[in-house]
């Protein structure tokens, strides 16, 4: 076998296995060193503003209602401080497919930056319990002396201190998740009520904190490499034109390292000085110079340390930068594909729909069947009438009395056990005859339409109705 094969098969032998496992396929800790720099300090405001919507969601008001709630159990779902229920599971529907669209449009065009700047393991890993880390145990060559030696008091502490750390802060994020399913006053109320009385709950948010205590503590970017199905996404959706976090091979090639006032253009060296500072930051273990790989999230810390290392040697900024590898190639400007152009349209009408569907939905949901079983009734005047029943949710925040009339001023309706009042957030059911003359049917059917008003006169639901008569 020639040298340039061997040189070429040992180039990508690295697609052979993962980063985060050694020769005998046994778990590799990963150190990533502490990352600094213009994406980092970027990336830590997007994690405080995330952080912060996150633990103050719960608390904040908009009408009375919570700013989100996700409450399976009872059926009830606020978003921006409007209620729906199961009948509007349409809308999250939407929501969800406009989520979906949006992920694979932002990862056509711009790769995985959804999993390095906006994904909850990865805000939650590097944003709290990695720089937690560093504050207890240091850098990663710090991490990996303490880790190397034999127990002490030392070590013991920091250990100590650390995990129990992990473990409060876990506990935090697990009763967070749990004030939007049960609401924040139903979540204070358990909290200020003696444990006693909620063993069953307290067991379960004890776990659930295990479980989120067990992942960013251990398990860690093997969420990202091994767990989540995105990464291999990136196959599918991936192409020359996404951009992506990727290294300039043309201009970093041959790699070689740095010596002091060399003009490396004079030596036939790439501007790579193998000083490997972008493999120490990344915190899955890759080596970004082998080009994409499932493992990379995006996270721009090699984009940080590469730029730094750039900066000390006089080299340019953006060896490692976000780019496409056909902007790599042909050193051609972006532009947006078909595909991603395509995908924008979606995302844009989908979008437009769910808003439209918000603003348009209504104080109330009213249905009206005609009670099965039950023929229709002429009457002593020769009006015709046939028994309903109707169902009406109040999805507002505020308690109503109802009335039902027709809008068709022929058309009589007389309610059985008088008009509906509804508490807030509650249904009401019940019946009524509805009644029309003889010369309002056509072929035995005859066809109105049903306004709800509230106390204040407002039409607040129309409901059309068909009656069946004599043909």
């Amino acid at each position: 076998m020639s040298e340039k094969v061997e040189k070429q098969l040992e180039e990508k032998s690295f697609r052979d296995s993962l980063s985060t496992l050694d020769e005998e396929g046994k778990r590799k800790w990963i150190y990533p060193k502490k990352p600094s720099g213009k994406f980092t300090k970027w990336r830590n405001v997007v994690n405080i503003v995330l952080l912060t919507f996150l633990f103050s969601g719960p608390f904040i008001r908009i009408g009375g209602e919570p700013l989100l709630m996700i409450n399976v159990v009872e059926r009830k779902f606020v978003l921006f401080g409007k209620i729906f229920w199961p009948q509007d599971f349409y809308i999250f529907g939407l929501i969800a497919l406009a989520f979906l669209v949006f992920v694979i449009l932002f990862t056509v065009v711009y790769g995985r930056i959804f999993c390095g700047w906006i994904c909850p393991q990865t805000i939650f890993m590097e944003g709290v319990f990695r720089k937690i880390e560093y504050w207890i145990e240091g850098d990663w060559k710090q991490q990996m002396r303490l880790n190397k030696e034999k127990m002490n008091p030392k070590k013991f502490g920091k250990k100590t201190a650390k995990h129990a750390i992990f473990f409060t802060v876990s506990f935090i994020i697990a009763n967070t998740f749990l004030a939007y399913i049960i609401g924040s006053d139903e979540l204070i109320s358990i909290i200020s009520s003696p444990p006693s009385q909620h063993l069953a709950g307290l067991g379960a948010i004890t776990i659930f904190s295990g479980v989120f205590y067990g992942v960013f503590a251990f398990f860690r970017e093997q969420v990202c490499t091994n767990v989540c199905p995105y990464g291999r996404l990136q196959g599918v959706l991936l192409d020359r034109q996404s951009v992506v976090v990727a290294y300039d091979h043309k201009r970093g090639e041959p790699r070689g390292k740095f010596r002091k006032n060399e003009e490396r253009s004079e030596t036939g060296k790439g501007d790579c000085i193998e000083c490997g500072h972008c493999v120490h930051v990344c915190p899955t273990g890759i080596d970004i110079r082998n080009g994409t790989q499932l493992e990379c999230v995006n996270c721009t810390a090699c984009i940080d340390a590469c730029d730094s290392m750039m900066e000390a040697v006089n080299l340019p900024k953006g060896l490692i930068r976000y780019t496409s590898e056909e902007q790599i190639e042909t050193r051609k400007p972006f532009k947006f594909s078909f595909r991603a152009k395509a995908y924008s349209v979606l995302l844009a009408a989908l979008i437009g729909v769910i808003a439209t569907l918000i603003l348009l939905r209504g104080e109330i949901e009213t249905n009206v069947l005609r009670t099965s079983g039950v023929l229709y009734q002429v009457q002593d005047d020769g009006r015709i009438s046939n028994l309903y029943n109707y169902k009406i949710i109040n999805k507002s925040g505020n308690d109503l009395t109802l009335e039902i009339r027709p809008l068709d001023g022929s058309f009589e309706l007389q309610m059985i056990g008088g008009q509906p009042s509804l508490p807030q957030q509650e249904f009401a059911e019940g019946a009524f005859f509805l009644s029309a003359p003889p010369d309002a049917f056509e072929m035995g059917k005859a066809r109105t339409e049903l306004g709800v008003y509230d106390s204040e006169n407002r039409l607040l639901d129309r409901v059309k109705i068909r009656i069946s008569g004599p043909l």
